[in-house]
This record gives structure tokens, sequence and C-alpha cells, in this order.
């Protein structure tokens, strides 16, 4: 029996009506998708705002606290999570059919891109043209112009075997055989090439890969190198680049002023680990407007003993910026030979005390387990960090110009702060944290005050510690030395890369180069290869 037509235009209106709802209920699923894409754009933009802001501040004034860094760090994260987010929503409300123009905020943003390098080759991947106009179908189609679209990629590592040839002459007349000479190797064995080796220091030492995970990782891309084949190599291009380390050591030690520091570094020994300590002594003229070139070197020692940096620093004499170590006490004795070395204690160091009292934000993470904030503290901080922006105006000048703004500018700001310090402690108990910190700075106020006396001295030892950074955040990586020759190959390495980074240069391309001349280099002309005279040897072939 065949429906009524009433029936039929009831069904016709309800499905029409059904249609319609689940249009309306489409069009908003795809109206919340664009508003979802705008917010998380909008919310990128503005992080990535607060980040430039930030960094601008910091380029203008410079680090005024801890604080300042691990609010960088967090802007970064944020931005990193609220671009994924951003591109996410994006995708989804393309896929709902909301128009792409949805995110004007990010679009905007995306129109200034920058080009790609110059120097990378360009490879040219031409489409197929037509072979008849798509509109009529006629074959008379003639070439207009073109549209390039470039797109960044990346090549696997690709290894080869260089076969280096000799060929052998035989001479007709007195029939003797002549041949080439066989090429200088890097290493005595010569089974790895000059870039390998260069690649295998800078992942052990400067990115803090050991040989164990680079082994495996060779494998994986069908190249079997052995742990003990890696570590033959390492063992021989330490031995090769000694001399190298050698005139780097001596440029450190002739310099009138240096940062000393130590990090500990564990050690292998009898199925457990011992605590060596890593030393480490730079070279940086350039804050007193300095010409010669910035060096690091680095120094191995099983234990933390005063005898350490006594040894290291035997026959040198001058200003030694460092913390208040008591071990670098026998330096400073007035009867030393030479010459007593002049003491300039770090005044990041003492800040530092005093900051970890008046941190809020780390106050805050503690909760209710965290000690109260001492304003005494934040008063110290606020104080010293005067100071550093009255001496970060004359970074740069030479030792004579700096000395006279520190008597004028920088003097009377630290003897303020001095006469501020008694004055508050005298009211403090001794078992007080602020009194502690207090006391830090003033039982060797003269070590501390006696940047004051001479324009190369330097308020802070950071540049020891940044010689250190990588160190301290590559220990997770390789976990412990193998032995007491493994830590002084290491101090050798370190000093080598931290040099070449001192001087803007790419470690990497320097030991590959290096490890190619080196053997046919003449010992008087070693001087050529340091990271500071150093040109490659394809540029200096073309010159």
């Amino acid at each position: 029996m065949l429906p009524e037509p009433s029936e039929i235009e009831a069904l016709r209106t309800a499905l029409a009506a059904a249609e319609a709802r689940a249009t309306a209920a489409e069009a908003e699923v795809a109206a919340a998708a664009r508003e979802r894409a705008v917010l998380a754009s909008a919310e990128a933009t503005i992080a990535a705002l607060r980040l430039e802001i930030e960094k601008l501040r910091r380029a203008l004034y410079g680090t005024r606290s801890e604080r300042k860094a691990r609010l960088l760090d967090q802007l970064e994260l944020q931005l990193e999570e609220l671009e994924a987010t951003a591109t996410e929503d994006d995708l989804a409300a393309e896929a709902l059919g909301a128009a792409p123009a949805a995110a004007p905020a990010r679009d905007r943003r995306r129109t200034g891109r920058k080009p790609f390098p110059a120097h990378l080759p360009r490879e040219r991947v031409v489409v197929p043209a037509p072979a008849c106009c798509e509109a009529c179908g006629s074959g008379r189609i003639v070439r207009l112009g073109e549209d390039v679209t470039e797109t960044l990629e990346v090549i696997p590592r690709r290894w080869k075997v260089v076969q280096t040839v000799r060929e052998k002459f035989t001479c007709r007349d007195c029939e003797r055989i002549s041949q080439p000479p066989a090429p200088f190797h890097p290493t005595p064995r010569g089974r790895a090439g000059p870039n390998l080796l260069a690649t295998i220091l800078f992942e052990k030492f400067g990115q803090h890969q050991p040989l164990n995970r680079q082994a495996e990782r060779y494998a994986r891309e069908g190249v079997a190198l052995s742990l003990s084949t890696l570590a033959d190599q390492v063992g021989a291009c330490a031995a090769a680049l000694a001399p190298l380390h050698d005139r780097i050591a001596a440029h450190v030690l002739a310099a009138e002023r240096l940062h000393g520091d130590d990090t500990p570094v564990p050690v292998l020994a009898k199925g457990k680990t011992d605590t060596g300590r890593l030393w480490v002594y730079v070279r940086d003229d350039r804050p007193f407007g300095g010409g010669a070139p910035p060096a690091a070197l680095y120094r191995y020692s099983r234990d933390r003993r005063g005898e350490h940096p006594a040894a290291h620093l035997a026959g040198w004499s001058g200003i030694l910026q460092a913390d208040a170590y008591a071990g670098f006490g026998s330096l400073y004795a007035p009867d030393r030979s030479p010459a007593p070395v002049t003491e300039a204690l770090c005044w990041a160091h003492a800040r530092r005390k005093f900051f970890e009292l008046a941190d809020i934000a780390a106050s805050a993470r503690r909760g209710a387990q965290a000690p109260p904030i001492s304003p005494l503290a934040r008063q110290a901080v606020t104080r010293i960090d005067t100071v550093f922006d009255a001496e970060r105006a004359i970074t740069g000048l030479d030792p004579g110009a700096r000395l006279a703004a520190r008597q004028a500018e920088v003097a009377p700001l630290v003897a303020d702060l001095e006469a501020w310090m008694r004055r508050e402690r005298a009211g403090l108990s001794r078992h007080a944290p602020v009194a502690k910190a207090m006391d830090y700075m003033l039982k060797r106020w003269d070590g501390f005050a006696g940047v004051l006396a001479d324009g190369r001295a330097c308020l802070t030892n950071n540049a020891a510690e940044r010689a250190l950074r990588g160190i301290a955040l590559g220990r997770k990586a390789w976990l412990f030395a193998g032995s007491d020759r493994g830590g002084e190959r290491a101090a050798l390495m370190y000093g080598l890369i931290a040099t070449a980074k001192l001087n803007d240069v790419d470690p990497q391309a320097w030991l590959a180069d290096v490890l190619a001349r080196i053997a046919g280099t003449p010992a008087s002309r070693l001087d050529d290869l340091l990271p500071w005279n150093w040109t490659s040897g394809a540029a200096a072939s073309a010159a």
C-alpha cells in the first residue's frame, strides 16, 4: 500500500528539518574549531612576544637574577607547547571545513619567512608539464614561467671508503722501481679518516656521547666499529694533538689574569667510583681590552687537595679570579716564589648565597616547609646588582679607563655595601642564614674589594663556570671516567674544544682539518694550527 501524499510530504519536511539541524550542528562545530584555532594562535603569538620582550630586556639590562634565566627557559617551553597546539587546532579546523584564513595571527607571523641559507646545495625536482591544455585540450601550449617551492631536507650520514692508489713505475734504462710516497695518516694505523676521527672526538668530549653509544649507532647505520677500535683511535688522536695542547697551555699560563675553578668527576676504581676533580684555568683578556686570544686549560686530579692548583700554577703569578676555596691559599702566601698571586674573589658566588634566601619562586615551590623570605637578603641582592650594573658599563675598556671608572663610580657603591652589611650584621645572631651569607663576604672583604685596585680584574668568575658547565651537564651521560689516564685525556680534549669555542671556531671542523694536516706539519709551523691562527686547509689551498 502506497503512502498517502500527506505522509510523503511530512517525511520530506522531517528530513529537511533533520538535514538543517545537522548542517547547523556542523557549522557550530566548525565555528568552535575556528575559535579554538584563533585562540591557540593568539596564545602562541602572545607567548612569542613575551619571550622576545624578555630577551630584549636581558640584552639591554643584563642578567639581573637567576630568576630571569629560569623565566626564559619556561617561556621557551611554553612557546613550544603553544605552537604545537596551535598547529593541531589549525589542521583540525581545516579538516572540519573551516576557512584557511581562520587564524590570521599565525598567518601574519608566517608571511615573513627567512630564506634558507644560500650556501646549501639546491636539488631541482621538476614536476612534469601537461601534454595539452587542461581547459580546451589543445596541444599548443607554451612555457610561461615557473614557481619554485623550497623545502629544507636532511640527508642521513653517508659512509664511504677512500682508496688512495699509489701506482708503481719502472725505468726501462736502469730498471729501478719508483712509487709516490705514502700519504700521512692522522693516526699510526690510518684506518679512520680525519672527519670520522673528529666526529668521534667531538661527540665524546663535546656532546658527551660515550663510545659504546657511538658504536651502537654506527652499527645501526651498517658500519661495525668495535668499542676497542674507537678507544684506540681516541688514544691515538690525543697523542697526535698533544703538541697543540702544550702550546695552548703555554699561552694560558702567560696571562696576567686567570679564571680558575673545579668540578667533581666520578672515576671508576676497583668496582666503585671515586670522586676526582677537573680543574679549569681560562685566559680571557677581552673584558679589559686585551688583544690576546682567549683559551682554556684543563687539568685532572684524583682529589681536591690544594697541592694540585699549586702545581698547576707553579711559576705563574698574576690575578686569579676564583671562589673562596681554601686550597688556593698557598698561591696567595706572601713568601710564595716567584711572587704571590693576587686574590680576586667572585662576587657572583657571594650574591648567590643571598639570592637563595630571597628567591620567592623557589620558596613557593617548597610550600609550607620553605624558610621565610629574608628582607635583608633581598636588599643585599639589590645592592650587589647595583654594583654589577655600574661594572657592566665599563666592560671592554682598557685597564686604566676601567680603574678610573671604578674609583669614581663602583668604589662608593662597594663602600656603601660594606658599611650596610657590617651595620646589619651587628644585630643578627651568628646562626641566622643571612648572617652566614654576610660573613662569607665580610671575612674575605679584602679579596672581594681587591678588584677595585686593578683594572684587569673582573667582578665574577663566570668565565671558568661557563667552561665547566658542559662537563656538569655531561656527567649524566658518560657517568664516570674510566681511569686516571682517561681523566687526563679528557682534560686535554676539553681544553682543545673549549679553546676553539672561545675563538668562535667550529670545534669539529677544526679538529678534522688539524688531524688531516698535523702529521705533515713541521714543529715550527704548528702555531698555524692553533684555533686563533687557523685557516682551513681548503681555504689555504685556494689562497
